[in-house]
């Protein structure tokens, strides 16, 4: 049986980047730690966002850290799942609104 590349047992593996560079990788954890915190949003409101960010930036490591994150703090599949098609809605409009720029270069070359 083939091994995926994504192996999910790296995800615990995370916290050893400071290995390879202690102080950037610190810094990272302190930032990180510090946007998550509760703030002007919940932090349930984080963790949804960064579900539906997880999958627009295609991470599997993040999809299944923030939906383990999101049930913990109560986020039900349906809010997840509504999640995730905001954010494809925002990757596939962003794509078509490049759509934009070939029209443009269209018109220019073909005058």
């Amino acid at each position: 049986m083939a091994k995926n590349y994504y192996d999910p047992a790296d995800l615990r593996k995370f916290g050893e980047i400071t290995d390879w560079s202690e102080e950037l990788g610190e810094k990272f954890f302190d930032y990180y730690g510090k946007v998550f915190e509760e703030g002007a949003l919940s932090a349930r409101e984080k963790s949804l966002i960064a579900l539906a960010v997880s999958h627009v930036v295609k991470c599997p490591y993040c999809i299944d850290a923030y939906t383990k994150d999101g049930l913990q703090r109560g986020i039900t599949k349906e809010e997840m799942m509504e999640a995730v098609h905001a954010g494809a809605a925002i990757e596939s409009g962003a794509t078509l609104v490049h759509g934009v720029q070939m029209m443009n270069k269209y018109n220019k070359l073909s005058m």
